[in-house]
């Protein structure tokens, strides 16, 4: 990349967590207009949660493709998407496609790079459980967008070191995650704004141990989420006087109805609407321990000291579970209710895993990716 062109960069993102991982790394990049020329194109695959996060950063889209519809399969959403982004690319020309993660959207923005031979840049590259359907099917989708991908930027040496087993010709750089420089920038706002979402959530005790709770993943569809409600359920009534169970519910059904037909009637488990990003980084300011089976709050809770429970069997984040801030608990009752007894219980181990470092980064990836862009010829 020569020094003195400006680069023409399209972001091509269309869910909340990509959204989030691509926000810092925008507002930076738009700043360095001797260097860039940013577009930002929101797919809308969901459309209230990137909304959402867009306008907490303060960014606007330049394209929408309003893909959101209800009950749409992988076919329906990969087609749609593949139509819509081509008249983009048309219109706009980029030099470089930029995806982030392993959405369909994020496969289909590199599939259209690759297919016009433009240059595909990846963030969060390098991710692998090595089950091609587990996570189905973000896993063959990061598989096939570093394949195609001119520049892979790993979050971590693990990552780096799974591209290099793949053979991986591409640019490879260790860049830490942009969730981080995200979540640095939305807890000082959310710390300001403290009393909005106290009020907001006046129904938590601040005097008991919040143990805060999501889950979407496919993977536990059907008997995965009955085996985690029941855990729930065992957990809220260790101690209804001193432990309380924050549970944002995602509104896919094959996941709001078993929770909400197993847990609605416990008092100290509030079962609520999905919230908005700032909100959720709040809940997880105020949470004792947090149960997961999201790959973004698996990277985010270790800057904020609170150990993570991931409930899935698998998972592509293995350097949390290695440095300590994470344990996998799969879907087990008994072994989700032991793991968070242990937590309530033994401080010593709580502590090593709230204190351990994050090794995910410390909120200077983008401006890492942006001195790479800068310096390559």
């Amino acid at each position: 990349m020569g020094k003195n062109k400006i680069k023409k960069i399209l972001f091509v993102f269309g869910t909340r967590p990509e959204a989030i991982k691509c926000a810092p790394l925008i507002l930076k990049m738009k700043r360095r207009t001797d260097l860039f020329k940013v577009l930002v194109c929101n797919t809308a695959q969901h459309r209230e949660m990137t909304d959402q996060v867009l306008s907490f950063f303060h960014i606007k889209a330049d394209f929408d493709l309003d893909l959101m519809k209800r009950d749409q399969t992988l076919f329906d959403i990969t087609e749609s998407c593949l139509k819509k982004l081509k008249n983009v690319i048309d219109k706009t020309n980029p030099d470089i496609i930029l995806v982030q993660g392993d959405t369909t959207s994020a496969f289909i923005g590199a599939l259209s790079g690759f297919y016009n031979k433009i240059p595909v840049a990846h963030l969060e590259a390098g991710l692998r459980t090595g089950n091609i359907y587990a996570p189905f099917p973000e896993e063959v989708n990061r598989k096939f967008i570093s394949t195609v991908a001119t520049y892979n930027f790993a979050p971590t040496k693990a990552a780096a070191n799974n591209l290099k087993r793949e053979n991986n010709n591409s640019y490879v750089a260790v860049v830490g995650n942009t969730v981080i420089d995200a979540l640095l920038i939305a807890i000082k706002k959310v710390r300001t704004d403290q009393k909005i979402y106290q009020k907001k959530f006046s129904f938590i005790d601040s005097d008991k141990l919040t143990i805060l709770v999501t889950g979407h993943r496919r993977e536990n569809f059907g008997l995965g989420f009955k085996r985690v409600a029941k855990a729930l359920k065992i957990i809220a009534s260790l101690d209804s006087q001193k432990i309380q169970i924050i549970y944002p519910v995602h509104l896919n059904p094959n996941v709001k109805k078993p929770i909400y037909k197993y847990l609605s009637s416990l008092k100290n488990i509030y079962l609520i609407p999905p919230v908005d990003y700032p909100e959720m980084i709040w809940l997880l300011d105020q949470s004792y321990l947090v149960l997961t089976d999201s790959g973004g709050i698996q990277e985010e809770a270790p800057t904020l000291g609170k150990p993570v429970l991931v409930i899935r069997e698998v998972t592509e984040r293995p350097e949390g579970v290695e440095q300590g801030t994470a344990k996998l608990v799969g879907t087990d009752p008994e072994k989700i209710v032991k793991n968070v007894k242990t937590l309530i219980i033994n401080k010593k181990i709580y502590n090593r895993m709230a204190k351990s470092q994050n090794p995910y980064g410390d909120g200077t990836s983008s401006d890492k990716i942006i001195k790479i862009f800068k310096n390559l010829k």
